[in-house]
């Protein structure tokens, strides 16, 4: 019978793999840029561009995220319960207490960013605190606090800097070829045709492998919250609460939409397997069962 323990192993293991799968579409599309144009500084100027970007990104996540999220410091006697759960749970996770902050929204969301746990940040909105009562409430902090501590935050910026790559490399090799790139070395007719198609399609299957890893970790970050607290059921009656709520947040933004406990623009029905393909988040009924071990 399938536990939480076997989630969060079975989650580790395939985040892995899709990471590995990340990084050899990475490999042949760098291949097949420098074969077609036989020109591997190109490769090095796109690499060093896109790791400068999204390193940056990645150093000041907490301040950009907070900012564009319009969060504020929750004063601890303002919010004395919600400091007393995160201080609690920060304790038995053995993190630091990450440091917290409100956001004025009726939407009953939370996420947690910064490069590592010294420097984390937890968010949570007005309507989150409203609706859920503390056992919720604390399978939503160990929820985001589990992101901390499984280094989610470093996940999703290699993620984030594979995508930058695939996509600069595609988008430099199309405007190359619309301007007559060197050509005088594509070789095997056959070959040319399957590097090209591959530079075409790369930045749609780094997009899917990015969206596959943020639904596996947040599979992962259920299983490690319910795990924290022993009580799967208080963050599964929360999910319930939350995807009930149709309303999208008024700030929801796509570049930090896959942070969110949620969905920030509200819950998208995921009819086939091909329409999961472009979620953010699984759906939240697989995530409830999963906790329920049903």
């Amino acid at each position: 019978m399938a536990t939480l323990y076997t989630h969060k192993d079975q989650n580790i293991a395939k985040t892995w793999v899709l990471m590995g799968v990340f990084l050899a579409v990475v490999v042949a599309i760098g291949w097949a840029v420098s074969w077609y144009f036989n020109d591997p500084a190109i490769l090095v100027f796109a690499v060093l561009f896109a790791v400068i970007i999204n390193v940056g990104s990645y150093w000041y996540s907490d301040k950009l995220v907070i900012a564009m999220s319009g969060a504020r410091v929750a004063q601890d006697a303002q919010y004395p319960e919600l400091h007393n759960i995160v201080e609690n749970l920060a304790i038995t996770a053995g993190l630091p207490k990450p440091k917290i902050f409100i956001i004025d929204e009726a939407a009953p969301n939370a996420f947690a960013t910064g490069r590592n746990a010294e420097h984390a940040v937890v968010a949570v909105t007005t309507g989150l605190l409203s609706m859920l009562d503390r056992s919720e409430l604390e399978g939503v902090i160990a929820h985001e606090l589990s992101h901390i501590g499984n280094r989610d935050m470093l996940v999703s910026t290699v993620a984030v800097v594979l995508v930058g790559f695939v996509t600069l490399i595609s988008d430099f090799f199309l405007r190359a070829s619309l301007f007559g790139g060197n050509r005088d070395n594509r070789g095997n007719p056959i070959i040319a045709v399957l590097a090209v198609a591959l530079i075409v399609l790369a930045p749609i299957v780094a997009m899917l492998l990015q969206l596959a890893i943020s639904r596996k970790r947040e599979f992962l970050a259920d299983a490690s919250g319910a795990l924290l607290t022993r009580y799967p059921e208080g963050l599964a009656s929360a999910l319930r609460k939350i995807g009930s709520y149709s309303q999208p947040m008024r700030r929801a933004n796509n570049a930090t939409a896959h942070l969110y406990i949620s969905n920030p623009f509200g819950p998208r029905a995921a009819a086939s397997a091909i329409s999961k393909l472009f979620l953010t988040h699984p759906p939240m009924q697989e995530r409830i069962q999963a906790l329920l071990g049903k």
